[in-house]
């Protein structure tokens, strides 16, 4: 698989529902929300300025992309949901057809600006490793059709020494009243 083909068919919005285990604190978490992946077009303000702002205005990359994000988070409360949103903006820049660097706004582990390696397995299953300052991570996401896929993740120590938390999440399509018809 491509970059383009998969940020392609992650367009869209997705309900997800995500288990997360935190071997660090010994917990166990549940968390579902709703995540909208939009393409944005490679003269977005928003990707010239992300761009400008690492000095890099001038590095090939394709299929832009942003993702917005809605938590109900049950971790803190059990009563009642806590509503958390997010968003960020992610650039990538292939080294090969199936491979290459990411360039986020913002990490997954670390609310950071991070640089993260990819590339695809031969059965188009994204991976996707990130080095932060205190951790590393690697997330997988494989589609099972194009309205399912599933996202896992594995957050290690700075050295992979040790794994500090695990989630699994299936994800499923959201259509709206024009698709749902064809």
């Amino acid at each position: 698989m491509k970059i383009e083909n998969f940020v392609a068919q992650s367009e869209g919005e997705w309900k997800s529902m995500r288990s997360g285990h935190s071997l660090a604190f010994r917990q166990f978490e549940q968390v579902i929300s709703k995540i909208t992946v939009k393409l944005l077009k490679r003269n977005d303000p928003i990707v010239l300025e992300l761009l400008r702002s690492i000095n890099q205005e001038k590095i090939d990359y394709i299929a832009p992309f942003h993702i917005k994000w809605e938590i109900e988070d049950f971790w803190e409360t059990e009563d009642k949901p806590e509503l958390k949103p997010g968003s960020c903006v992610l650039i990538p820049m292939p080294n090969t057809s199936n491979s290459g660097v990411l360039f986020r706004s913002r990490g997954y582990t670390e609310p950071i600006q991070s640089l993260s390696s990819y590339y695809f397995l031969s059965d188009g299953t994204f991976i996707l490793e990130t080095k932060y300052d205190q951790t590393i991570t690697e997330e997988r996401i494989w589609f099972l059709s194009k309205l399912v896929r599933c996202r896992s993740s594995v957050v290690y120590t700075s050295k992979k020494t040790g794994i500090i938390q695990t989630s699994f999440a299936s994800e499923v399509k959201l259509l709206n009243p024009k698709e749902s018809q064809n």
